[in-house]
């Protein structure tokens, strides 16, 4: 059981909810970074030489992330 009081608390429920609109912002850029993922692996299928594709890649792979990044990142600026 989480109380608020510890110094080991994870259970921060205003932070999530100050979190919610936007995390829902990086939802939306996690929808382009699927995007962006697909084209660029198949680009790097046609041509696996060209390094900008994979640094592509990876940058679609951050913005898919982007949403659990943006919750943990409130959920600890947030004291309670």
């Amino acid at each position: 059981m989480c109380c608020c009081c510890g110094e080991d608390c994870k259970c921060r429920p205003l932070g999530f909810l100050l979190g919610l609109p936007f995390a829902f912002v990086s939802l939306l850029l996690s929808l382009v970074g699927v995007v962006i993922w697909i084209v660029g692996i198949l680009l790097s299928c046609i041509c696996p030489c060209c390094l900008c594709v994979t640094i592509i890649v990876e940058f679609a792979l951050a913005l898919i992330k982007a949403p659990f990044s943006v919750m943990e990142w409130f959920t600890s600026k947030i004291p309670c």
